[in-house]
């Protein structure tokens, strides 16, 4: 986490108030700048299929596929748990991947990874089309004190702290996704 986190509203009002800065939108650039150039040296001599988790995956897969200098595929999976609130819950499968995964390397990116639910739900279902192999990418990993999630990514950009993130992809009730930077919101339950 940088050292600058700082009440970051300031003359933006696009921030929400009370929000804290956890990441500048350069240092999430140079985290994608990361991923991408580690993805292509694993995929190297391939051609995935980058497989955006829906919605908050698509800024981070559309940020990723930009860097990304091999060439690929890009689809994308909708699947949720939090439907406009701020506590997960069942898991609900809204539309999947149009591209056949059948013997594809397939690279799934999402935006956050907190209990591991759904990223471990969407790799499981990229096995079960078929996918040679299937790597996961998120653009930040929550820092449980006590994680215990039987699920890691092979990608990670950021480690961000147990509090609710917006930016980059990450909302609250669909605001926020469109910020550069992450932020910690003050308590929204």
């Amino acid at each position: 986490m940088p050292d600058d986190v700082s009440h970051a509203r300031g003359n933006d009002l696009r921030i929400p108030e009370g929000a804290v800065r956890i990441a500048s939108p350069e240092e999430v650039a140079a985290a994608f700048d990361r991923l991408a150039g580690a993805i292509a040296a694993r995929l190297a001599g391939r051609e995935p299929v980058l497989v955006a988790v829906l919605e908050g995956g698509r800024m981070p897969a559309a940020e990723i596929s930009r860097r990304l200098a091999i060439p690929h595929v890009n689809d994308t999976l909708r699947v949720g748990r939090y439907r406009r609130g701020a506590k997960g819950g069942e898991l609900r499968w809204h539309a999947l991947p149009q591209t056949p995964l059948a013997g594809r390397a397939v690279l799934v990116v999402d935006d956050i990874l907190d209990e591991g639910v759904t990223l471990a739900a969407v790799a499981d279902h990229c096995r079960a089309a078929g996918a040679q192999e299937v790597l996961t990418c998120v653009l930040t990993v929550k820092d449980l004190p006590d994680r215990a999630a039987p699920f890691s990514p092979d990608f990670c950009g950021l480690l961000v702290p147990d509090r609710y993130i917006v930016g980059c992809g990450m909302d609250y009730q669909g605001r926020w996704r469109e910020l550069p930077g992450l932020y910690a919101l003050e308590d929204p339950l």
